[in-house]
């Protein structure tokens, strides 16, 4: 019989429990919150690939994998004076506070007005917390995300308080003169130049797909995806015509290419 979420998370609690007890694992007793840090980047990371691969066999696993980690760190936080109900239920009241058009009167427009607001009382809070110190606008970004995806966050951040363009077309202008000013850097042979300039044609690029309700990082790794589907599809294609892969040209290699893409159309 299924047991119940709340059965379960006991049931793994105890697993864990025995894990790190008196005459548990060596390695378990060991681990410590930081060490458990890329263990659980690495799971999270599974996890939303297999998201976005659509296995949902291997979502269920993963998504035990990383729920593993959060009781197994949370169980060595108790040392510290918190369990994982006092986060839960921290958490439940701060997305009932930072909801007032859900769980209480706010009368709220459209989703921009409800990041407005989420900003305004995230600011509140953390003034709350710490009077003699005002917050800005991305201290509570976390610095380790990856560049695309902190990218992304920083110029969404920054609309939530107004500091973008007013208009697509203006971003759209925006990217033309990155770009230029990127080609520029690469007729001077400065390696810094291109590189710093190559980086902001980027930065832009991210603020328009975000604009046109697309996540960089996510549209990148779905055509990552496809870059290597097609790339293998390529070499099983070249396979099943005797030809060696390694030894083609690049004009062999192409018109593979663009058969797999007429294939796969």
């Amino acid at each position: 019989m299924t047991k119940s979420t709340t059965e379960a998370l006991l049931a793994l609690r105890n697993v864990i429990d025995e894990l790190i007890g008196e005459n548990g694992c060596p390695w378990d007793k060991e681990q410590t919150p930081q060490t458990l840090c890329d263990y659980l980047l690495e799971e999270t990371y599974e996890l939303v690939d297999a998201i976005r691969s659509n296995k949902n066999v291997d979502v269920r696993e993963e998504m035990g994998d990383v729920m593993s980690l959060i009781i197994f760190i949370s169980s060595l936080y108790e040392k510290e004076g918190f369990t994982l109900a006092d986060s839960m239920q921290e958490n439940a009241a701060k997305m009932i506070r930072r909801h007032p058009h859900v769980f209480g009167e706010l009368d709220i427009q459209n989703v921009e007005e409800i990041w407005a607001n989420w900003e305004k009382i995230k600011r509140t809070e953390k003034k709350g917390s710490n009077a003699s110190k005002p917050k800005g606008t991305f201290d509570s970004l976390p610095a380790g995300l990856p560049s695309l995806l902190k990218a992304y966050r920083l110029n969404s951040k920054a609309a939530r308080v107004g500091f973008t363009w007013t208009t697509d077309a203006e971003v759209e202008k925006q990217y033309e003169a990155e770009w230029k000013e990127f080609n520029d850097a690469v007729a001077s042979g400065n390696h810094d130049a291109i590189e710093s300039e190559f980086g902001d044609v980027l930065f832009t690029l991210v603020e328009l797909g975000r604009r046109k309700g697309i996540k960089a990082n996510t549209a990148l790794d779905k055509t990552n995806l496809k870059f290597l589907d097609r790339f293998e599809k390529m070499e099983a294609l070249a396979h099943e015509r005797g030809l060696v892969f390694s030894d083609l040209s690049f004009e062999e290699m192409d018109s593979l290419w663009d058969d797999v893409k007429k294939q796969s159309a």
